[in-house]
């Protein structure tokens, strides 16, 4: 390379892989380990799609692979619901507003939004699973006329454990979409609604039709078969079914190998899949 040029400057610049720094604007708690972060980077926006997540690093801690929440925006703002579980998302739940972290990404596959027009859409979402679901779900209701019906089902173990409830009662009273949601038990809190696992809102549901529906589930492993088992009963095919797969992803550019199952790597190859392409992998779920 000569003395003078700058192609690796330019490549440095516009690497997804090097990260950039990224400010802290707002944050708010959610629940006892759940927390709402919004970071904005400066001059461009994230440039993310829906169900993709980036890379949030501290120095001196580590970083961690991150679903991004937010649906696609030319802002510079993306938003994040992050769970305190270790070391550098405890470090992340200390930051105040105006701290600085580390972001690479955007990373990953996508819930094909632009493959779903003119399609029914059917969320099927648990716990923290609906935080990358979100990004979709706002991006559908967003461009709602692309879209034919919209049915949202959430679930979690109890009350207080509700993510985004400002927008869920707003969901609630929309009139062009169908949201229903359960916790698995009340555990002595005030609770009217639905008790019981997701699997016990579909029965509820009398007007999908699996051949114009696209299934979106996303939640804790565990919900996945019983879920897809449900689906199969309502005659949805494994083509017609899209879950995300974030579990075990680390580097997010496939050379730690923690996310990797046979000849996939999660973090490059997912984390969005049609579950007809992943269903023998006995890894997967």
């Amino acid at each position: 390379m000569c003395e003078d040029c700058t192609c690796g400057e330019e490549i440095q610049k516009n690497s997804i892989y090097l990260p950039e720094v990224a400010e802290l604007v707002s944050k708010k708690k959610m629940t006892d380990i759940d927390s709402f972060f919004e970071f904005e980077l400066k001059g461009h926006s994230l440039g993310h799609l829906p169900g993709q997540f980036a890379e949030i690093s501290i120095p001196g801690i580590g970083e961690a692979p991150i679903s991004i929440s937010s649906p696609p925006s030319d802002d510079n703002k993306f938003e994040m619901v992050i769970r305190n579980i270790g070391s550098v998302t405890n470090a992340i739940h200390s930051l105040n507003v105006g701290d600085k972290v580390g972001i690479r990404g955007p990373f990953g596959t996508s819930f094909p939004m632009n493959n779903l027009r003119g399609k029914n859409l059917l969320f099927v979402t648990g716990g923290i699973g609906l935080v990358p679901a979100r990004s979709a779900i706002l991006y559908a209701l967003q461009n709602r006329a692309d879209y034919k019906d919209i049915t949202i089902l959430f679930g979690c173990k109890e009350p207080g454990q509700r993510l985004f409830t400002d927008e869920i009662e707003e969901w609630k009273n929309r009139n062009d979409i169908t949201f229903l949601e359960t916790v698995d038990t009340c555990n002595g809190e005030k609770w009217e609604g639905n008790v019981g696992v997701i699997t016990t809102l579909l029965p509820k549901l009398k007007n999908i039709d699996p051949l114009e529906t696209y299934a979106i589930v996303v939640g804790p492993p565990i919900m996945y078969k019983y879920v897809i088992m449900s689906l199969h009963d309502m005659d949805f095919s494994d083509k017609k079914i899209i879950v995300s797969l974030e579990r075990r992803m680390k580097c997010g550019v496939g050379k730690c190998g923690h996310c990797q199952m046979d000849n996939i790597y999660v973090c490059q190859d997912g984390a969005v899949f049609y579950y007809d392409d992943i269903k023998h992998l006995k890894e997967a779920l």
